[in-house]
């Protein structure tokens, strides 16, 4: 019987963008959970080394890349390495991703392209991959005459979106609009591979308490404003996220794919209507 602490003994997870917040924390979780972890990062080696020390001293294992997932040489190279040294590849948290926020009037083609290259079109090339992988380890095992896992997935995709991917953000339309189009890929691509018994699911995360967000929960007035958004009352943590990503990424949800899994604290309930609108 495997102990469940260790549900993912044994099985090899690359975290895109994993050298800090919500990326960082699943890299972490999953760690102390028995996976090996690929920790990725596009800029700083430092924090992402700091990552991996906190995964082994969890007692998990794993090894640090560098790869810009919005550049295809880089996203192979990323999967590559992987499979050179743990063999095969069992699940992708593509999470990756960040904001060029600015007016729609004043915002630049290279403020929106920036944003759609990484977070919609990193996305596709991570996704891709992944998937070209598992198929590829299904077909090795088939003829090495392995046991037919047919009741279980072949790999697990889980992509990192927001709950800006249902809810308008004026100021931030190359965001919003790079995280609708992620939640149509997962959709899409999941439909698609369900016959290669991958599955492929999105986690949509409201307000987590991040360095990027620092200067709205960091001041009082701030919160409290932003608390009116939350009917939970609560701002998330990216441990909330990683806690999902690690449920998606199980056999417990080996019947989930193509859904969208929404860590907001009731974001998404319409507050405004809680006192009849």
């Amino acid at each position: 019987m495997i102990d469940s602490n260790q549900k993912f003994k044994g099985q090899t997870v690359i975290v895109t963008g994993s050298s800090s917040g919500i990326g960082k924390a699943c890299a972490v979780y999953l760690g102390q959970l028995g996976a090996n972890v690929v920790v990725n990062y596009s800029a700083n080696e430092e924090a992402a080394n700091e990552v991996l020390e906190e995964i082994k001293k969890g007692g998990g294992n794993g090894i640090v890349v560098k790869a810009d997932v919005s550049r295809e040489e880089e996203v192979k190279a990323l999967f590559n390495r992987t499979i050179s040294e743990y063999g095969k590849l069992d699940i992708l948290v593509s999470n990756a991703g960040l904001q060029k926020d600015a007016s729609f009037l004043e915002m630049t083609l290279q403020q929106w392209q920036k944003v759609i290259d990484v977070n919609l079109t990193g996305q596709f090339l991570c996704t891709r991959e992944a998937a070209r992988q598992f198929v590829a380890q299904e077909k090795e095992a088939s003829k090495e005459g392995q046991p037919d896992h047919s009741e279980l997935s072949s790999g697990k995709i889980i992509l990192m979106s927001s709950v800006h991917d249902i809810i308008p953000w004026a100021g931030h339309v190359n965001y919003a609009a790079s995280k609708g189009g992620i939640m149509m890929l997962m959709k899409s691509i999941s439909q698609e591979l369900a016959p290669h018994k991958i599955r492929v699911n999105s986690v949509s995360p409201g307000a987590i308490k991040t360095t990027i967000n620092k200067e709205v929960w960091s001041d009082p007035e701030k919160y409290k404003d932003l608390l009116k958004l939350i009917p939970y009352k609560r701002i998330g943590t990216p441990q909330d996220v990683a806690k999902a990503v690690a449920w998606l990424a199980s056999d417990d949800s080996d019947y989930v794919n193509g859904e969208t899994l929404y860590i907001d604290g009731g974001m998404t309930l319409y507050p405004e209507f809680a006192d009849n609108g």
